[in-house]
């Protein structure tokens, strides 16, 4: 297949550390490739690099004359455009040079393929960069893009935590590991495979390295003889031995977020039982008659259309907000930890620490219990040095690991989770279904993530159309 991209030797550096150095990958005319790591590692500037909108310590990324990019960053802002025909229209995010207005036509029917306005999709890019596009996707929405992206002629560098989308898209898999990058020429329904025999084998390695450091070492203790200056040269080499098993053991020992939830006192088994509930707003109904019953250990999912009602169900649900008609009760003794959707809980013009800490010190309350901040901070991956940072540098993914935490640290038997897995890596993904199975409270959950609707969902709740809903 043609070659649309070539990356070589790209290397980015992050307080005089390397993020990653090396990277070098080509992406094909045709091939769809899945670009995933953990949260930090890179990937975001890695694809704004490919956008021409970061520059990389060292390396060249190189694209056929002529050849049209198109980039949709992970946060889009609409700032300065009045319509979003408008803004459909703007040039393309590319390289200096490449960028075109869209046609007017065009710009339309992009814009209804997705629910926004008349009748088809634009003109495929040679090279599609997207970054996180399912966030705050409906299902529909979601199954959409796949199908648009499965016809592209072009090639497409996705990063996503959506297991299930990139599992139906992608023919070719990059990893971003241990400031390495890694290439499968498959998709990810083969990842976690490929990965498992990856980190076997360094493992293997690392097991040689110690037992080669462990020889020399003792060549070392012989004697004044060995440490002559005809030797020198083998000193050296054992001292960057011993160099590169420490990093090496840092970066295979890299921890995962820890998410541990903790439920207050017991709930009556009854938790929330809604009775014929309606809402709606001037003439279109969002909820019609509705009876809803949620007893203690369910895990609720709730699904459906952008604008279909989710949120507004959530609140009624909760009673911060009343019924037009109908009935909600709430059990005895509930104690609720709730993250929405827009991340209210946290405070973006503090530090991290003071996120944690808002009246002062160094401990915070996690489940009744008093904790040193760094370290409950370190069980959702941030570092010391972090807790200085203002919460509005963070990512996605770090802020909505931050709401996690002082959500969880609440001691509760409801957890309310709107959109708990946008910008989430995997492993942290992971550890929220893990963290789920074991929590012995209720759940209930808004989500558009398939696959972790399955591994979490007891039941699912969803519009079926003019108000009425189905569980």
């Amino acid at each position: 297949m043609a070659v649309i991209a070539q990356v070589t030797g790209l290397r980015l550096t992050l307080g005089g550390a390397p993020l990653f150095e090396g990277a070098d990958f080509v992406l094909h005319k045709g091939e769809r490739a899945s670009f995933v790591g953990a949260n930090g590692a890179g990937k975001s500037t890695l694809m704004r690099m490919m956008a021409g909108l970061a520059e990389p310590g060292a390396g060249e990324i190189v694209y056929p004359s002529g050849a049209t990019i198109a980039f949709a960053p992970q946060e889009t802002s609409f700032e300065g455009f009045k319509t979003l025909r408008e803004y459909a229209r703007a040039p393309s995010v590319a390289l200096p040079g490449r960028s075109q207005p869209s046609p007017a036509h065009a710009a339309e029917a992009a814009l209804t393929s997705f629910g926004l306005d008349p009748d088809r999709g634009p003109a495929d890019a040679d090279v599609l960069l997207l970054d996180e596009p399912t966030n705050h996707l409906d299902i529909a929405a979601i199954e959409a893009l796949e199908a648009r992206i499965a016809a592209l002629r072009g090639g497409c560098l996705v990063i996503s935590h959506d297991r299930r989308f990139l599992e139906r898209i992608s023919t070719a898999t990059l990893w971003l590991r241990q400031r390495q990058l890694l290439k499968l020429e498959r998709g990810f329904t083969h990842f976690e495979d490929w990965a498992a025999a990856v980190e076997q084998e360094d493992a293997r390695e690392f097991a040689r390295l110690r037992t080669h450091l462990k020889a020399e070492e003792h060549w070392l203790r012989r004697g004044v003889t060995a440490r002559r200056s005809r030797n020198e040269g083998r000193r050296r080499r054992l001292m960057a031995m011993r160099t590169e098993r420490r990093e090496r053991k840092q970066l295979m020992t890299r921890p995962g977020a820890s998410l541990i939830a903790e439920r207050g006192a017991e709930s009556a088994r009854l938790v929330i039982d809604a009775t014929k509930i309606s809402k709606s707003y001037g003439d279109r109904t969002l909820i019609s008659n509705l009876s809803l019953r949620i007893v203690r250990g369910d895990r609720v999912g709730i699904v459906g259309a952008n604008g279909s009602g989710k949120t507004t169900l959530l609140e009624l649900l909760l009673r911060q907000r009343d019924p037009d008609s109908g009935n909600v009760r709430m059990g005895e003794n509930l104690s609720i930890a709730y993250v929405d959707q827009s991340r209210d809980i946290i405070a973006t013009d503090v530090t991290l620490k003071q996120a944690f800490t808002p009246h002062g010190g160094d401990q915070i309350m996690v489940r009744g219990v008093p904790r040193h901040v760094a370290s409950y901070a370190q069980e959702f991956l941030f570092t010391q040095a972090q807790l200085r940072q203002p919460v509005s540098a963070l990512s996605g993914g770090e802020r909505n690991r931050l709401a996690l935490a002082l959500a969880l640290a609440k001691p509760a038997n409801l957890l309310v989770l709107d959109e708990p897995t946008n910008d989430l890596d995997m492993d942290t993904l992971d550890a929220l279904e893990d963290m789920l199975a074991a929590y012995d409270g209720t759940v209930i959950l808004v989500s558009h993530d398939r696959a972790f609707l399955d591994g979490v969902a007891t039941q699912i709740v969803g519009p079926v159309g003019a108000g009425k809903w189905a569980e």
